[in-house]
């Protein structure tokens, strides 16, 4: 990293773009798309519109962003989708409607007439970013980065969605990629450190928070997310010192009220930390959907559970009607009807299997529900020295992705593999095994002297026929948990996994039932290395099960695996906190506390629950 990092003032680490009143700057690859055919017949209405133009500029120039925009609004009413008149409101909006929907829908407007604006696309990437609309902000983004390899701002959004949506260390890649664009920055460094802690590279984020404090000790985001760093490390001490520099410089103390809270709460004061999440929130002043969500899980602690599941109603509200999360119930349907079709046991024969490469350490795959216990089965696995953490790897997803295209079939995943059955593709499953270790060997999972690694990724159970084909031999430990105790949980946190499934009762159950029939229809159709751990029984009797894990997967047993809280790796999920604890039982069928709001979710699971033999009072 450079010793001197360029200064870039005080902006908070994620806002890369910034309004300007006094240039209207672009970057294309080609000119802005000339001037409609309409008003080139009509030249009074093309002078009117520059006339309004310049006005506008004048106005915007001087601050008058009010008298801006009517000048704009004018311009086009004199030739309607003049490019010069859409930049000037554009410009407007970004500085009085910034990533509201005004500003959204002239960004479209200026794209539809001109798609290689290069920084119009930014910030819709931006804007799209800031509410949570990943899936078009990433398409948007990979677009132009296809035509602009070398452009460090669309680097700068590719490198931060893929940092929040489970893909830090591609984020790594495209943040780095921006520092040897156009050198070190306050802002990309900033990024970097965040992207960094997201991984578990604490040492490197550490350096990286260390510099940009020292460059920029006003910025209260760069204390804050040291202060975080910290907190994730269990020092908690070195946390409040951290936050405390971020008080001294915040200009907005109460934006640091919920990560107060979160370290009230690893002190076990909950009642002060719900004091803190609540004051001066009376009236109007209502919380925002996270620290509801923090909150309710604070009175949960408390026993307070009327009040917990009140936070977690509003809380979820609030994601699907402001943020817009929902279930997207059909494609999940579609998928899982795709995958029960094609994952047959008279096709499967059809199709080889990846052999198995002796040269490399095995995956071990946990799979299991968001919030069943894979964590601290990961924890407890990977305090053996032969098993090392590999965390939430996406490799499996990625290659249901690029699949189609690797075979050239004109099918989607999992259609696609029927290709696998053609003469030319007889070693593509060991090709896609082969992208699959490469990418683990990447993140420095293969070290000396262990013989398994391990891949939890939330609901990677949905692929396991994909799975089966590229590690036939390799363990797979299925985390059950009751399910009304995984979707209590579901609900009571900010989860993505499963298709935005987690923001109502509903389609918790809904979801869960759907992937739990597909995992029933694997076991009948499928000769699966297949193991079921009950997270209620490795409570009940920790030594018999961790000690049947360790069987199945072929290592002898190691008395460290009882003491997974001891484990000096940090898991990187929800359930950071939860792993450093010892062994509790609190949580064992935490759903009773909350029967009587689930009778929606009850009716929707009863087979599921019948079938697998838990109780539904």
């Amino acid at each position: 990293m450079n010793e001197a990092v360029k200064r870039e003032g005080t902006a908070v680490p994620t806002a890369l773009l910034a309004g300007d009143r006094h240039k209207a700057q672009r970057t294309t690859l080609h000119s802005m798309a000339g001037t409609p055919a309409s008003a080139r017949s009509n030249p009074r209405a093309l002078k009117d519109a520059n006339k309004f133009i310049g006005e506008g500029q004048t106005a915007f120039g001087s601050g008058n962003m009010v008298l801006a925009e009517l000048r704009a609004k004018k311009a086009l009413e004199a030739v309607p989708e003049y490019p010069p008149a859409l930049q000037l409101l554009r410009q407007c909006k970004q500085n009085t409607d910034g990533g509201g929907p005004e500003h959204e829908a002239v960004l479209r407007r200026i794209l539809r007439q001109d798609p290689n604006d290069l920084q119009v696309t930014c910030e819709l990437c931006y804007v799209l970013f800031s509410r949570g609309e990943t899936e078009e902000c990433e398409q948007l983004a990979r677009s132009a980065i296809r035509l602009a390899p070398t452009n460090p701002r669309l680097h700068s959004v590719l490198g931060l969605l893929l940092s929040q949506s489970n893909r830090a260390a591609a984020g790594e890649f495209h943040l780095r990629r921006v520092i040897e664009l156009e050198g070190e920055t306050i802002i990309v460094v900033g990024n970097l450190a965040n992207c960094l802690r997201m991984q578990g590279k604490f040492d490197e984020s550490e350096a990286c928070y260390r510099k940009v404090t020292a460059l920029e000790p006003k910025n209260a985001d760069f204390w804050e997310g040291w202060s975080r760093l910290e907190e994730e490390r269990a020092n908690i001490p070195r946390a409040w010192e951290l936050l405390a520099e971020a008080e001294k410089v915040s200009e907005d103390k109460a934006s640091l009220s919920l990560f107060r809270a979160t370290l009230l709460g690893r002190d076990g004061k909950n009642a002060e930390a719900v004091e803190e999440l609540t004051r001066g929130r009376e009236g109007e002043k209502r919380l925002p959907a996270i620290p509801l969500l923090e909150r309710g899980r604070l009175y949960d602690k408390m026993d307070r559970f009327d009040e917990a599941w009140a936070d977690f109603l509003e809380g979820n509200r609030l994601i699907r009607e402001v943020q817009h999360k929902r279930y997207a119930d059909k494609y999940a349907k579609e998928l899982v009807a795709d995958l029960t079709r094609f994952f047959m046991r008279t096709r499967m024969k059809l199709i080889p299997r990846a052999e198995r490469d002796e040269s490399a350490p095995q995956p071990i795959f946990i799979v299991g529900y968001p919030r069943s216990g894979t964590t601290m089965v990961e924890q407890t696995l990977t305090a053996h020295p032969l098993i090392t953490a590999g965390d939430e790897l996406v490799f499996i997803n990625d290659l249901t992705r690029i699949g189609p295209r690797w075979l050239g079939s004109p099918n989607r995943y999992p259609g696609c593999l029927t290709d696998l059955w053609m003469g030319d593709n007889q070693h593509v499953p060991n090709q896609f095994r082969d992208y699959y270790l490469k990418r683990s060997q990447e993140l420095d999972l293969f070290q000396d002297g262990a013989k398994f690694f391990t891949d939890k990724m939330p609901l990677n159970e949905t692929h396991m026929g994909l799975i089966h084909i590229l590690f036939p031999h390799s363990p797979i430990i299925h985390v059950r948990r009751h399910p009304l105790d995984i979707l209590t949980s579901n609900f009571s946190n900010f989860l993505t996994h499963g298709f935005n499934q987690a923001f109502d009762v509903k389609t918790i159950a809904q979801h869960y039932a759907l992937v739990d029939g597909l995992v029933h229809h694997y076991k009948e159709q499928l000769d699966l290395n297949y193991l079921e751990v009950r997270y209620e029984n490795l409570v009940a009797d920790q030594e018999k099960y961790v000690r049947q894990m360790l069987d199945f997967i072929g290592v002898e047993f190691d008395p460290r695996c009882l003491s997974f809280h001891k484990n000096q790796r940090i898991a990187r999920t929800a359930s950071y906190a939860q792993v450093t604890e010892k062994l509790y039982d609190k949580s064992v069928f935490r759903y009773r506390h909350y029967r009587k709001y689930l009778d929606e979710a009850v009716a929707i699971l009863r087979p599921t629950l019948t079938r697998l033999g838990y109780a539904t009072e």
